[in-house]
Formats: structure tokens, sequence, C-alpha cells
């Protein structure tokens, strides 16, 4: 064990799923957002388990450090992990029970669509009270 690790304990590897579309209109950094998410709702990743290092995440990646970086800040906005400055990026949110993964994954494109051509939250709440 590092001394690093020692101080932050233990943390996970990049995971294996995770990977970006260059060619994709959606922002890196979102693609990242949405990769970790994916891993939380199919239980890759569990509530106290440290993220890489965002130096790390993004060499593996190939992508800035400040991508990276934006990735954890949108999670860290959503409640999904919490920063703790010196010992790590932690993920603190639980799916709920019964949670299906396919419905999340689902949901989180069509958020992920609308932030792309531009929808505020507001406007894409409106689109779903035009299908009732």
């Amino acid at each position: 064990m590092t001394p690093r690790q020692a101080a932050t304990g233990p943390e996970v590897e990049p995971p294996m799923r995770l990977s970006i579309d260059l060619s994709s209109p959606l922002p890196l950094f979102d693609q990242i957002a949405e990769g970790l998410r994916r891993e939380l709702s199919l239980g890759t990743l569990q509530p106290g388990d440290h993220l890489p290092p965002a130096r790390d995440l993004a060499a593996s990646l190939g992508v800035n450090l400040h991508t990276v970086l934006r990735a954890y800040a949108l999670l860290r906005d959503e409640g999904v992990v919490e920063v703790r400055r010196g010992r790590g990026t932690v993920v603190v949110f639980r799916p709920r029970v019964g949670d299906d993964p396919r419905l999340t994954r689902a949901v989180n494109a069509v958020v992920a669509e609308a932030r792309r051509v531009g929808l505020t939250a507001d406007q894409l709440v409106g689109y779903g009270r035009i299908c009732d």
C-alpha cells in the first residue's frame, strides 16, 4: 500500500466499461459523468468507494485533467460523490432498491440529449406533461 493509499483509503480502478466517444456530440465531461453513474447503477461502484484520482483517470482516458475535474464537480453537485480535499473523491449516493438500470440508462440518455440541444430542466419536464 502506498502512503497516498494509506492516507486516502482504498481506490477503485477506473471502471472497465468507462469509455469516451470522441465523435459524440455529448461533451467529454458529460460522457465521463454518465459512465460513472452507469457503474453506480450497475453496482460496480458502491457508496464509500474512492474514485480514481482525477489525474490518473484523465491519463487512462487520454483527456485533459480539467475534463475529469468537471465531471467530478457535476457528480458532486448532483450529490453522487463527495470531494474530500486531500483524501479523494468518494461515492456517497446509494441507488434506491428496485431501481432498474435499464430505466436509469434511458433517463440519463434523455437528459444528456436534452442538455445537448440546450433544453433547461423545466423545458424537459414540460415535454413529459405534453405526453400525459
